[in-house]
């Protein structure tokens, strides 16, 4: 399947949920992570759960400490 991460085209297999993404992409490191596809916000305890679809848009944002 051809998905859409952060505006780079990615090539996924079918099946592959939220957390395998960000996993796939962020390692271990995912404290202060907001998902969002196409413009909708996934919740954090949704991640295991929520599949990819052919041609998803997906946001992946890292807070990052500001002063």
């Amino acid at each position: 399947m051809e998905i859409t991460i952060n505006n780079q085209t990615q090539s996924v297999a079918e099946g592959t949920t939220v957390q395998a993404i960000v996993s796939a992409q962020l390692g271990e490191k995912q404290k202060g992570i907001a998902v969002a596809i196409n413009n909708s916000v996934i919740p954090k305890q949704a991640w295991e759960q929520t599949f990819i679809n052919n041609n998803d848009t997906i946001l992946i944002i890292k807070a990052t400490q500001g002063g």
